[in-house]
């Protein structure tokens, strides 16, 4: 079971590379503003999602100027010189979208790592200034009624925040 799931992530893993490396880098770019600026780089994170929050902020390595944004932390505080990255499992998810279409509204950068979900309801795609696609819809592994299970939102958000992070890291010793 472990080998079957080990090659469906790593097929996955490679999905997303091939299809999201330039949204990665325009990530990038975006976010290196603030840490290059005077703002700062705020992550929010819905769920199992705090897991690329707490990775950038709180990590052995954290992000320079990351920190983490909490539902309830105040509007008010954010600057239009601030960029944020927010992560849930579906573009659709609730928090995430209340405060992409805040963000948007102020005209506040951000990106968003999310399963693209329904283009019919309100979602980041559309809110963001670059989204980037997880494209994990169901479980890596089938059961033996025909259901999938293992379904590793968080691992794969945490390889885009990788791939993010590594291109700030280029951009910012282009700087120093």
């Amino acid at each position: 079971m472990l080998k079957m799931f080990s090659t469906q992530l790593s097929g996955l893993f490679k999905r997303i590379q091939d299809k999201e490396e330039l949204a990665m880098e325009d990530s990038a770019r975006l976010l290196a503003q603030a840490i290059i600026g005077s703002g700062k780089l705020y992550i929010f994170a819905a769920n199992e999602m705090k897991a690329v929050a707490y990775e950038a902020a709180e990590s052995q390595e954290p992000l320079r100027k990351g920190v983490i944004w909490n539902a309830d932390d105040n509007l008010d505080d954010i600057s239009e010189t601030d960029r944020f990255l927010i992560v849930s499992r579906y573009s659709t998810d609730e928090e995430a979208v209340k405060l992409g279409k805040f963000l948007a509204e102020k005209q506040i950068p951000f990106v968003a790592i999310s399963t693209a979900g329904s283009a019919e309801e309100e979602n980041l795609v559309n809110l963001a200034d670059v989204h980037i696609n997880l494209s994990l819809t169901k479980g890596l592994l089938p059961d033996e009624e025909g259901n999938r299970f293992g379904f590793p939102a968080s691992m794969a958000a945490l390889f885009v925040y990788y791939g993010i992070r590594f291109t700030i890291e280029e951009i910012l010793a282009e700087y120093e």
